[in-house]
């Protein structure tokens, strides 16, 4: 099976399984919204491709602000992800 994160994470909430609070975002704008909301000392903004070690690589980011939120998810939006499980070209990061 070939899944985000994320719509892993929908599977684990329709069987009850916990999971942490989170939402999906296709703009830096949106994402800058959604850390509005959820109002948290820290966020962590992913960059969602099929591929292992995306934090190793930059693909995976803390944020302290919502500020950051938005930063860090103009950075990664329209990039693309080179991990030790992608070709040297990478997996496109887009709003899809």
């Amino acid at each position: 099976m070939n899944i985000h994160e994320y719509q892993a994470k929908q599977l684990f909430q329709n069987y009850a399984i916990p999971i942490p609070e989170g939402r999906i975002a296709t703009s830096a704008i949106e994402a800058e919204k959604i850390a509005q909301e959820l109002t948290h000392e820290s966020w962590v903004v992913k960059a969602q491709i099929h591929a292992g070690g995306r934090g190793k690589v930059g693909g995976v980011k803390v944020a302290k602000t919502p500020d950051d939120v938005f930063t860090f998810t103009h950075e990664l939006l329209g990039t693309r992800l080179v991990t030790k499980q992608t070709d040297c070209v990478g997996l496109p990061i887009d709003s899809n």
